[in-house]
């Protein structure tokens, strides 16, 4: 009930930005607009900066109040001001015109701030590539790990790593065995994810060659995003395909090591585990995916999790693009389960 309280207030909101939204939009660029505008356009234009600048970057506020900082209310406010010189014709908008290029300004400082982080990494990569020779886990969680000590936690800066991990799994890892040995476990044998992606990949192939042509007599603009979109999900698959093999799930003495390609990873702390669901008619049961994280190889077929670790307290996992969720449950299904859940209840049991 909380829940759906929660839903219908952000709706509710939501709404709100909605309707102050079209009605700016509707104001300007509706047929009825010469019977509504005043021959005074000062206060009307006024009041629409007002709106994009001030109230919808607070309605956004409010309704992204987990994600809220004041760096965003600051784009959202410079992105308002951006907004307004497209929402209001240029007759109307050309007094205010040096509002726009304030926003467009404060836009701009921030992309060279975004810049300078992304030039800090490529000084500092030497010195990550050290770090992660010397470190005894795999690429997949000793690179995001170097690179946060290195340079700092920031969105930009997640993003570059997930997609230098791409490109790496995706072109410099066919050489590379998986790990073997009792602390790994893999996730994917006994399924058909290798086999789902490539087809998938095939897909894409097929859908370039067919559509692309066809598509650059239409557009050539968007024949060419397009591509680059298909070569860019062929690359992500191909890494995404090589992350699965070359990172089985990993446990040591206090932790596990948990991933699935490089959409999610985690890693848990054996004593955080507080208990461990192995009832067949709990698995079974849909899963609530905004608590459970799960770490199940896609198939063709209907799977169940082979075990559900329910936690002390939620822990935080790393998904695409390096964004970060917290979890309480976290459900696995592994080719040997008896093996692991065995493993799993002594190391946990000496942990405590």
């Amino acid at each position: 009930m909380e829940a759906w309280q929660f839903d219908k207030k952000r709706y509710i909101w939501l709404s709100l930005l909605v309707l102050v939204l079209c009605s700016n939009f509707l104001i300007y660029r509706s047929p009825l607009s010469i019977m509504v505008l005043p021959e005074e356009m000062g206060w009307v234009i006024l009041g629409t900066l007002m709106d994009l600048a001030i109230v919808v970057p607070l309605l956004m506020a409010v309704i992204y109040k987990k994600n809220f900082s004041v760096k965003r209310f600051i784009i959202w406010m410079a992105g308002g001001l951006i907004l307004a010189r497209f929402i209001i014709p240029a007759k109307y908008f050309e007094p205010f015109a040096a509002i726009s290029y304030i926003g467009i300004a404060i836009e701009g400082l921030l992309v060279l701030s975004e810049l300078a982080l992304l030039f800090m990494f490529l000084r500092y990569l030497p010195a990550i590539i050290r770090q992660v020779r010397m470190s005894d886990d795999s690429l997949l969680f000793s690179f995001p790990t170097a690179v946060e000590e290195k340079v700092r936690k920031h969105p930009i800066v997640h993003i570059v790593a997930s997609e230098f991990l791409m490109f790496y799994y995706a072109f410099m890892s066919w050489k590379k065995r998986p790990p073997k040995g009792e602390k790994y476990f893999t996730l994917h044998k006994n399924s058909s994810i290798v086999a789902f992606q490539i087809m998938i990949i095939h897909a894409i192939i097929i859908e370039t060659i067919g559509i692309h042509w066809w598509l650059h007599d239409q557009s050539k603009l968007l024949s060419i995003l397009l591509l680059i979109l298909n070569i860019y999900s062929i690359i992500f698959f191909l890494g995404d395909l090589q992350a699965v093999r070359l990172n089985p799930l990993k446990m040591t003495d206090n932790y596990l090591y948990l991933s699935l390609g490089l959409a999610k990873k985690m890693v848990l702390s054996l004593d955080d585990i507080e208990s461990i669901t192995i009832d067949q008619k709990q698995l079974e049961k849909k899963i609530d995916k905004k608590t459970t994280i799960e770490f199940i190889a896609r198939d063709f077929e209907t799977v169940h999790p082979n075990m559900i670790l329910e936690l002390k307290n939620p822990c935080r996992a790393t998904l695409f693009l390096g964004f970060q969720k917290t979890y309480s449950k976290v459900a696995l299904r592994l080719d040997h389960p008896d093996t692991f859940y065995k493993m799993l209840k002594e190391k946990a049991s000496q942990a405590k």
